[in-house]
């Protein structure tokens, strides 16, 4: 079980203040690493978020800022750096969801939907890297999604599905680009996961189909998360990367 364990890595994430970030970051500390974690100045959950890494023994620092703004992603990996040590993991949660329909999408919808679920992720791994690089060791985990895979039924949801394809494919590119300098790079696809967008009261209708269509008959906990992102981020993985690591419930076998 050792080969799972993060005792010494100092990791970061964004999107640390809510849903699957947050439990990601709370994981890693039960696993043994420090964290920084990161969100918008709005995110009300980073200090909860805080509060659960130190109760598991771990330090933790709170950064805020936007993932689609690259000088605050520098200055939050500084930061990180400056108060906890050298980074070895990363885990890039940060990210949106809405609907709409394609002929009508607004271009501004579409834009800002690319512009923090794709472009967020790739400013967070190029500032995360450049500093794993110059250590030849790093483990980088970005969230996607089975929808960067499928087309879901019934969903409008063309800027969405096509911003986590996008970072299915960068991941793998980027792995390509770092596999012989250290760093490995993964990606992690969730299905429906019971986070706070999708329990909702005003989404009880839909979550039921959500669960009608999953062949586990549920949808997964944001708990559920957290395993395989402690996987990718530790030895235990340590000759995987280029990966899309699908947690669906079988979803995607239908």
């Amino acid at each position: 079980m050792d080969l799972f364990r993060l005792d010494g890595d100092i990791a970061l994430v964004t999107g640390a203040g809510s849903g699957i970030g947050q439990r990601i970051a709370v994981g890693l500390a039960e696993a043994g690493a420090d964290v920084a974690c990161f969100d918008l100045p709005g995110s009300a959950g980073l200090d909860d978020t805080r509060a659960r890494i130190e109760a598991a023994g771990r330090r933790a620092v709170v950064l805020r800022g936007s993932v689609t703004e690259a000088a605050e992603v520098e200055a939050a990996v500084d930061a990180a750096e400056r108060q906890l040590g050298g980074l070895t993991v990363a885990v890039n949660a940060a990210g949106i969801a809405n609907a709409f329909p394609a002929e009508d999408m607004p271009l501004d919808q579409w834009q800002r939907m690319l512009d923090i679920n794709l472009t967020g992720v790739f400013l967070s791994c190029q500032a995360e890297a450049r500093r794993m690089l110059a250590r030849r060791r790093g483990s980088i985990v970005n969230i996607a999604s089975m929808s960067g895979s499928i087309v879901n039924r019934g969903l409008q949801q063309i800027h969405y599905n096509t911003s986590k394809a996008g970072v299915i494919h960068l991941t793998r590119s980027l792995a390509m680009e770092w596999c012989d300098r250290g760093i490995r790079v993964n990606a992690i696809s969730p299905g429906y996961t019971a986070t706070p967008m999708n329990t909702r009261p005003e989404m009880a209708t839909q979550t039921a189909v959500f669960e009608a269509e999953t062949p586990m008959g549920r949808m997964a906990s944001v708990d559920e998360m957290a395993g395989p992102a402690i996987f990718l981020a530790s030895r235990a993985s340590s000759f995987c990367t280029g990966q899309d690591l699908v947690i669906d419930g079988g979803f995607t076998c239908w």
